[in-house]
C-alpha cells in the first residue's frame, strides 16, 4: 500500500522515508536552518524527506501559549521553503476551510490527533486531492483508524497516511502498543511518531512534557517493528523551543539517528 506525497515522495515504496522538523514556524531563520540540514543528511543517506512545521498550533494547553507567527506568514514561509530547498512540505490544518488554502501551498495535509473523528474536516482534506495524513487519536483504538481513511478517500484522495502517536495512559502519560502498527497498515501507510509518543500531555504545568531521552529507542523500535516512515520533531536547542520542546530531538542528534534505523532496516532486507 501506498501514498503519494509527491512525484519524488512515495510513502509505502519500500524506502524508509522521513517527515521532520520544527514542531511549529517559530522564524524564517529557523525553519531555514532545519531544512537545510535535514535535506543534506536525508540526501547523503538516500531518505525521502518532507519537511513538517505547524503552522499555528490551535491545542496548546493554555491559552497564553505560543501558537505561531501567523496563519498567513507561516504559510508564506512553508511555500519558501518548499521552493528553495526542492522539499514538499507538511503541515496542520483544524479547521475544514482551512484545507483549501493550505492545500495550494504544501503537498501534504495533516489531521492531527485530537481531531482525527472530525468528518467534515477529513472530507474537507481529501477533497483538495492533496496526500492526507491522520495521525490516530490518543484515546482511539487503532482499528478504528480505517473509517478515517475511509473519510479521506471518501473526499476524493487516495494518498492517505496513518501516524501512531501514542496511547492515553493515564493521566499525563502516553504508551505505544505496537501491535496498533499492524493493525493500521491493513488501511494505509504507517508512520511512527517518536517525538509526541514520548509526550507527557499537560504534564508541563500548563503545557506539556516529555521524556525525549526514550524517543531514540522507540524509533529504533518503530522501524524493526516495520512501518513505512519516521515523524520526529526537532530544533537546534529544544530546550529553547517555543513548543513542545521536552519531548523533541535535537537537530544534531538526528542524522545518527537515521543512520541507526536505515541500519536496522538493511538488517530486516538481508534477513527476510
Amino acid at each position: 500500500m501506498r501514498a503519494a506525497v509527491s512525484d519524488d515522495v512515495v510513502v509505502g515504496d519500500g524506502r524508509l522515508a522521513l517527515l521532520a522538523g520544527p514542531c511549529v514556524v517559530e522564524s524564517r531563520d529557523l525553519v531555514h536552518e532545519i531544512a537545510g540540514t535535514l535535506k543534506a543528511a536525508c540526501d547523503r543517506l538516500g531518505v525521502p524527506f518532507v519537511f513538517k512545521a505547524s503552522l499555528d498550533k490551535a491545542n496548546r494547553t493554555a491559552a497564553g501559549s505560543f501558537r505561531g507567527m501567523g496563519f498567513d506568514a507561516a504559510l508564506d514561509l512553508l511555500g519558501e521553503v518548499k521552493r528553495e530547498f526542492g522539499v514538499p512540505v507538511v503541515t496542520d490544518i483544524h479547521e475544514p476551510w482551512h484545507a483549501a488554502a493550505v492545500a495550494d501551498v504544501v503537498d501534504l495535509l495533516q489531521i492531527p490527533a485530537f481531531l482525527c473523528r472530525q468528518t467534515d474536516l477529513l472530507v474537507a482534506a481529501g477533497a483538495t486531492g492533496r496526500a492526507v495524513n491522520v495521525k490516530k487519536g490518543q484515546f482511539m483504538a487503532p482499528e478504528d483508524m480505517a473509517y478515517a481513511v475511509e473519510k479521506v478517500r471518501s473526499g476524493g484522495s487516495d494518498n492517505v497516511l496513518l501516524t501512531e502517536r501514542g496511547t492515553t495512559f493515564g493521566y499525563h502519560d502516553l504508551v505505544v502498543d505496537f501491535r496498533g502498527l499492524a493493525v493500521m497498515r491493513r488501511s494505509a501507510p504507517v508512520v511512527f511518531d517518536a517525538t509526541h509518543s514520548v509526550q507527557s500531555p499537560g504534564g508541563g504545568g500548563g503545557k506539556s512534557s516529555g521524556k525525549r531521552e526514550f524517543v531514540a529507542p522507540l524509533a529504533r523500535a518503530a522501524v524493526a517493528f516495520g512501518v513505512d516512515a519516521l515523524f520526529l520533531e526537532t530544533h537546534p536547542d529544544p530546550d529553547k523551543a517555543l513548543s513542545d520542546g521536552p519531548n523533541m530531538l535535537a537537530l544534531a542528534d538526528i542524522e545518527g539517528l537515521l543512520e541507526d534505523v536505515l541500519a536496522i532496516r538493511h538488517a530486516q532486507a538481508v534477513t527476510s
